[in-house]
Order: C-alpha cells, then sequence, then structure tokens
C-alpha cells in the first residue's frame, strides 16, 4: 500500500513540474520576443500613416516582436537621438525610415560596433561603408519619375502639342530625401531631351499641402502661365490645386494646367477620378511584411536582397474608377 501511495505521489510531482511554465506550441517556453527599433520621419501625411500602421501590424507582439516605435517628427537628429537610444536599449534590428540621404555614418557605426542591423526603409541613405546597413526596402523614385516623364510625353502627343511650348512648375519634396532626389532628376532628365520644355520654377513643398499651397500662390503671382505642375506627393497637389483654382486656373489634361503626382493614396485617387490630377505614380507604403521577412531571414542567419523594390503602378484620369479606389489599402 505505501509503494502504490509514494509511485501515485511521485507521478503527481511530476505533472506538476511538467505544468509549470508551460507554454503551448512553445516547448514549455515562452518565444523570446525579437526586439525592433523603428524611427519614422514623421506623420506628415496619409502615406506615412499608413507606411506607419504597416509597420506596426507587421511587427506586432503578436507576430512575434516588441515594437519600439519613435517619430522623427520631420527632424534628422530626432532620428539620430533615437537610434542611439535603441542602441541603449539593446534592440536586436533597427529599422530606420531617413528623413533624408547623408548624415548617417556616425550612428550607423555605432550601431555596427554594437553588432546591430540596420533595415533601411522608403527613403535611401549614402554612407561610406554600405555595409553599414543592412538591407533596403522601399520604392525605385527615379524610375517612379520616369514613369510620369513617359506619361506626360504621350499625353502631349495625344493632344497635338508635342512641338509646342510646355511651361512646367517642380514642387518639389524635401530636399535631399531620396524621393526628391529621384523624381527630380527624372523631369531634369526629360528638361534636357525636350527642348520646348521650360521649368519655369522649382520651389519644395517639403511633401506637405500648405508648404506647397504657399510655394504655388509665390509662382502665381509671378505667372500663370503654366501648363504642368509635377508636384512629388499627394499632399503638394492638394495645396497646389487649391492655389490654382483660387487664381482661377483649371486643372486638367484638356485646356487645362495639368496636375501629376506620387503616391496614390485613397485622396490623390478621389482627385485623379474628379480630374484634377491627371496622374498619380503609385508608392507603396505597405512596408510592414517585407521588413519581417528580412528580420526572420536574418535570425535564421540566412542570406537576403540587399536591394528589394516593391512593385508600383500608376492611375491617370482616362482610366480610374470608383472601383479601383475603393479596393485600395490605403
Amino acid at each position: 500500500m505505501k509503494k502504490t501511495v509514494s509511485i501515485m505521489l511521485a507521478l503527481l510531482i511530476l505533472i506538476s513540474f511538467q505544468g509549470c511554465g508551460s507554454d503551448s506550441g512553445t516547448g514549455g517556453k515562452k518565444a523570446k520576443l525579437i526586439k525592433v527599433g523603428f524611427c519614422q520621419t514623421g506623420a506628415e501625411s496619409v502615406w506615412r500613416v499608413a507606411n506607419t500602421d504597416s509597420m506596426r501590424k507587421a511587427l506586432s507582439e503578436k507576430n512575434g516582436y516588441e515594437l519600439i516605435f519613435d517619430d522623427g517628427r520631420q527632424q534628422q537628429e530626432n532620428q539620430i537621438r533615437a537610434i542611439r537610444n535603441f542602441i541603449q536599449q539593446k534592440v536586436d534590428y533597427i529599422v530606420l525610415a531617413p528623413l533624408v540621404e547623408t548624415g548617417w555614418d556616425s550612428v550607423l557605426e555605432e550601431a555596427s560596433r554594437a553588432g546591430i542591423p540596420v533595415i533601411i526603409v522608403d527613403r535611401m541613405v549614402k554612407v561610406s561603408d554600405k555595409e553599414l546597413y543592412t538591407a533596403y526596402v522601399g520604392s525605385n523614385f527615379l524610375e517612379e519619375g520616369q514613369t510620369a516623364v513617359r506619361w506626360l510625353e504621350a499625353v502631349l502627343k495625344r493632344y497635338g502639342r508635342d512641338t509646342k511650348p510646355v511651361r512646367i512648375v517642380n514642387i518639389q519634396g524635401t530636399i535631399g530625401s531620396s524621393a526628391q532626389i529621384g523624381r527630380s532628376a527624372a523631369l531634369d532628365e526629360a528638361l534636357r531631351n525636350h527642348s520646348n520644355w521650360e521649368l519655369v520654377a522649382r520651389e519644395s513643398g517639403d511633401f506637405i499641402k500648405p508648404k506647397a499651397y504657399e510655394v504655388m500662390c509665390d509662382i502665381l503671382a509671378k505667372t500663370r502661365d503654366i501648363d504642368v505642375v509635377y508636384c512629388e506627393n499627394d499632399s503638394e497637389a492638394f495645396g497646389a490645386i487649391k492655389a490654382l483654382e483660387e487664381a482661377g486656373l483649371k486643372c486638367g489634361v484638356n485646356g487645362g494646367v495639368i496636375v501629376i503626382s506620387f503616391d496614390a493614396t485613397t485622396e490623390g485617387l478621389a482627385e485623379c477620378l474628379s480630374g484634377r490630377i491627371s496622374l498619380d505614380v503609385e508608392c507603396n507604403p505597405l512596408q510592414g511584411p517585407y521588413v519581417a521577412d528580412i528580420i526572420q531571414k536574418l535570425s535564421r542567419k540566412e542570406r537576403v536582397d540587399r536591394i528589394s523594390y516593391l512593385e508600383e503602378t500608376w492611375f491617370d484620369c482616362f482610366t480610374i474608377t470608383k472601383e479601383i479606389i475603393e479596393r485600395r489599402a490605403y
């Protein structure tokens, strides 16, 4: 009898030890979360908010991550400070959406010395040693601009304006950012290739509606002889359109000012449907899943592509529909 009781007690103790700290699907231990520091440029546009939301969803605790988020509030010094804080907190990975391309060498060297891989998203960085970052996920901004230019060439030919003078205003994005550099470069290339194209004004709208409205008003105070306004994102297009219409100018491909934009947010495409924006080239903000995939591969010591460009398309006033807009994720 005593032997039977002893056996039963031993079994109960064994079961008790097995139950302590158990976590189904993790072999008795709770899986360690991957700690990621994400430094965003700010929240200046619908595109940027969608980009942040994509990162938060992909790098959630549910998916196995502890995400430390920092909003740079459109200041590079804030972003540099955030990266140093991530290093002090001993994160496993740093994800950076850089405000501008230059000025990152020192802080990325600090991350490298700490053994923390850095993934660059949205905009690129220019550093003395490319080994200071592990991978880039984002858009090919030069290609986006070239898409816009090819479309403009085709439309001008369609309306018999390909040999007539074309006066262009360029509302640039934040100077020194990859999006600004690539999209402006594509326009510059086209200006060199078309002797009848003239750049009548070029100002930075900093990717925000109020600034674009302000600079467009200043330009219109000097001249209203404008055929094309090449805005480097949707928010700038909204500001430019407001200024143009207040000045009594119509926006549209047939007899109006052709407004070209980038991002293809639902708001931008709604303006495309109305005809105010003639072309909207997509810039995909849904980068979170791509980043999560890279982190998983790196965690398994697998090779990752150094450059990952997202698939993107374009929409114009001739082909956009309400159904297309309703299917959009941002």
